[in-house]
């Protein structure tokens, strides 16, 4: 079991960037694919980028694809999210997310470990 812890979120203006972090427990985390999902007010929550366990795959959402950034660092059991170029409509509460062990970082609906999330909002 893997335990996650957020932070790194905040208020930027539109056109901005900012970088969300989240630190997992355990010893193990370079055996777990790591994903950001996010959700806005009244919305579903959906997802946004995943990232294998070696951080040598990605995967991104169509809609922060050239804006978004997901990268890992295992040493650090930390995975992180930069966001640049931010729009309105990013502004939601960004999620950290992890699979079983060894799962397959694009299964997405096998995430199953979730952190509390962190705020991102942008202004227009």
């Amino acid at each position: 079991q893997v335990q996650l812890v957020e932070s790194g979120g905040g208020l930027v203006q539109a056109g901005g960037s900012l970088r969300v972090s989240c630190v997992a427990s355990g010893r193990t985390f370079s055996s777990y694919a790591m994903g950001w999902f996010r959700q806005a007010p009244g919305k579903e929550r959906e997802f946004v980028a995943t990232i294998s366990g070696s951080g040598g795959s990605t995967y991104y959402a169509d809609s922060v694809k050239g804006r978004f950034t997901i990268s890992r660092d295992n040493a650090k059991n930390t995975v992180y999210l930069q966001m640049k170029r931010l729009k309105p409509e990013d502004t939601a509460v960004y999620y950290c997310a992890a699979p079983e062990p060894y799962v397959s970082f694009l299964r997405l609906s096998d995430y199953n470990y979730w952190g509390q999330g962190t705020q991102v909002t942008v202004s227009s």
